[in-house]
Formats: C-alpha cells, sequence, structure tokens
C-alpha cells in the first residue's frame, strides 16, 4: 500500500482521506527543494502537521506544484482540498500516513 494524506480528529477520528499514488513523489520534490515540512514526511510512519502548521505546508504545496507534472499537481489539489477542510473546524490534524 502508498502512502496517504489524512484528516484526523484529537481523538484519533477519521475524518477524510487522499490516496494519489503521487504523493510520495511530491515528498521528494519538497526534500529536493530543502522544504522544512513537506521535505522531511517520513515515508514509513506518520508525520503529522497541525493547525498552525497547514499555512506553511500550503505555501509549500504551491511551490512544488509550479514544477509539477500533471499527476503531481492532482495530488496537490487533493491535499489542499483536506487542508480546507482542517481548517474549517478545530482540533483537526493533517496526518502523512507512511507506508
Amino acid at each position: 500500500m502508498g502512502m496517504s494524506v489524512q484528516i484526523r480528529t484529537y481523538t484519533g477520528s477519521l475524518e477524510g482521506t487522499c490516496v494519489h499514488p503521487a504523493i510520495w513523489a511530491l515528498c521528494q520534490s519538497a526534500e529536493r527543494a530543502g522544504l522544512p515540512l513537506l521535505g522531511h514526511v517520513d515515508r514509513y510512519d506518520n508525520t503529522t502537521f497541525n493547525r498552525l502548521q497547514m499555512k506553511p505546508v500550503l505555501a509549500e504545496l504551491d511551490q512544488i506544484a509550479a514544477d509539477a507534472s500533471p499527476d503531481e499537481r492532482e495530488a496537490v489539489r487533493e491535499i489542499v482540498a483536506l487542508i480546507q477542510q482542517c481548517e474549517r473546524k478545530p482540533h483537526r490534524y493533517l496526518v502523512f500516513n507512511g507506508d
């Protein structure tokens, strides 16, 4: 199974998931670009971003999308939709769920 991105509540409930196959490619692009958040996503474990980290993650996604393939841009759109969902309610976390 590949990497996924999830919305989780503080109690651990799952509220949304993106399983796009290009998620790991985005993280690799972020690492090559030296981006501090997405560039350090763990491929084999969970990496969790809280509400305060959402805006910097969005900025990093925008930066990556500029040079991304169409497939990667679609993954960016799906992750951005999850972030927007997180921003509507408190106590939500964006979790990159490793392989």
